[in-house]
């Protein structure tokens, strides 16, 4: 379980990245919600702790227990996709809630997707490409996405599916296989997309069609688009050096209410106001290096378990980004999704941590090298 290890191989690198981006959102949230500084303060120092111990327990003796930690997410999710012990928030019913503890499983399920799959791809890896693999890990992919995307949280499910279909690829899935999927996906969007915009449609929940039509026509649906403009007005007013945390303008985003809960998901609109560009630049520079970081960790890793492990985490946190900054700018349909390490949620930034500190073990057991090899 516990090994020695050697100070000069932990990535004391990515731990800044991480601290400064963290440090850095804590600044955000409290200019944007002073209320909730603290709890994001203590969330950081729960999650440092966190880090530390998993990064001090082997990922292998972790992995040996893949069908408890698979069996421990459905729990989890069933939880609240069966009502048991569901929260209900905004409309969504996203949270447990057992006396003071509140959490939100759906991002405790990404972590022990990222373990259990990498566990599955690297036990079977000489089978990805046949089709029986394929049927059994689609369904057990299956099983809780659905639970993610009913509670429900689309965005989430979908970071869920993308980070899957990272380890599949990194797994070494044959690109015949991912362009024949391509050809049938690309046109089976298309009329996905078509279906969908119709008036009458049934695939989706309304609210979830007035969400894409608000991005399509923001002028013919300004009621339910106005957040998603006022987004990208906040960021735009800040030019290069923003207007400054903590001020008191009165047309700020904060100030104004012009976007509601402004320390989570739109947090980086405040960013922007407050930041200007070189702020946002910042932000997004140090979630490459993080990222970038995991990746360097997981191409150095002694087994394929722990390059997928790294890999993952890179996922989860490229993609979670890439959905956030988009939704934020415009790019996407209104979607609630944090920005990793940034925006206020204890839970995600705990998570978060976590995968940090898997990575971190992976990197102080590197790969060693024989005669000849590179």
């Amino acid at each position: 379980m516990l090994k020695q290890y050697q100070v000069k191989d932990y990535n004391f690198r990515l731990i800044v990245y991480v601290l400064v981006l963290t440090m850095i959102g804590i600044s955000i949230i409290g200019s944007a919600r002073e209320s909730v500084q603290s709890k994001q303060v203590m969330g950081m120092l729960v999650g440092i702790v966190a880090m530390v111990i998993v990064s001090l327990i082997d990922y292998n003796f972790i992995l040996r227990f893949h069908w408890i930690i698979y069996a421990f997410n459905l729990i989890l999710l069933g939880l609240i996709t069966f009502n048991i012990l569901g929260s209900d928030a905004g409309g969504a019913t996203r949270w447990i809630e057992f006396g003071p503890i509140r959490f939100q499983p759906s991002e405790f399920s990404k972590v022990c997707i990222i373990l259990f799959f990498s566990w599955f791809f690297a036990k079977y890896h000489e089978k990805v490409n046949k089709l029986p693999l394929l049927l059994v890990a689609g369904i057990l992919i299956v099983v809780p996405w659905y639970m993610i995307k009913e509670q429900p949280a689309l965005t989430t499910s979908i970071v869920a599916i993308m980070i899957f279909l990272s380890l599949l690829f990194l797994t070494g899935l044959s690109y015949k296989i991912i362009v024949g999927v391509l050809a049938v996906s690309v046109p089976a969007v298309s009329i996905f997309l078509y279906l969908i915009l119709q008036p009458d449609q049934k695939i989706l929940e309304h609210y979830q069609w007035l969400r894409i039509m608000a991005w399509l026509q923001p002028d013919k649906y300004a009621e339910k688009a106005w957040q998603q403009q006022n987004s990208i007005m906040a960021i735009g007013s800040g030019m290069l050096w923003g207007k400054g945390l903590n001020n008191d303008n009165v047309f700020s985003v904060k100030n104004g209410n012009f976007i509601p809960e402004p320390h989570t998901d739109f947090i980086f609109s405040v960013a922007g106001e407050e930041l200007g560009f070189a702020g946002c630049a910042a932000i997004l520079i140090l979630l490459l290096l993080i990222v970038i970081e995991c990746i360097i960790i997981g191409k150095k890793a002694k087994d394929l378990s722990g390059r997928l492990i790294c890999g993952g985490v890179a996922a989860w946190i490229g993609f979670q980004t890439f959905f956030n900054i988009c939704v934020v700018t415009g790019l996407m349909p209104n979607t609630g999704v944090p920005l990793p390490f940034v925006s206020y949620g204890l839970t995600s930034l705990v998570s978060l941590f976590i995968g940090i500190g898997l990575v971190l073990n992976i990197g102080l057991q590197p790969r060693k090298y024989g005669m000849g090899e590179f």
